[in-house]
């Protein structure tokens, strides 16, 4: 019988994949400021036309601002951990699903023990299981 279970995708850190990794947090960061960019205008158009409540439309958008520098703000911390971040250290990167072969008799503790795939540079270096 096969089922599946969790395997964690760990990145071993490398001057590449750490620029790699900045670049990223950077244009997330970008994406969210455009984003908030543009719900202000939709607001603005919004609020301009008739028969609707400016408070409501007010209040939904600023919230959607908030949510975004939220993210914003996480996206900063994130680079700021990558900068203290040391080369040849592991991160998870991902959670993903493999399938597992289960028999009669085999240890379960063994199964669904933690495992691993470590990745370098876009290249598996290593599986733990």
């Amino acid at each position: 019988m096969q089922m599946i279970r969790k395997v964690l995708v760990k990145q071993v850190v490398t001057e590449k994949s750490k620029e790699e990794l900045r670049k990223n947090f950077h244009d997330h960061k970008m994406r969210l400021e455009q984003e908030c960019q543009q719900l202000r205008f939709e607001q603005r158009k919004l609020e301009n036309k008739r028969n609707v409540s400016k408070h409501e439309i007010s209040e939904r958008f600023q919230q959607e601002i908030k949510n975004r520098k939220e993210k914003m703000k996480l996206a900063d911390f994130k680079l700021e951990q990558l900068d203290i971040l040391e080369i040849g250290s592991e991160i998870t990167e991902k959670e993903v699903d493999a399938l597992v072969e289960v028999n009669v008799g085999a240890h379960w503790d063994e199964i669904m023990g933690e495992a691993a795939i470590v990745i370098k540079d876009g290249v598996v270096v290593r599986i733990d299981q």
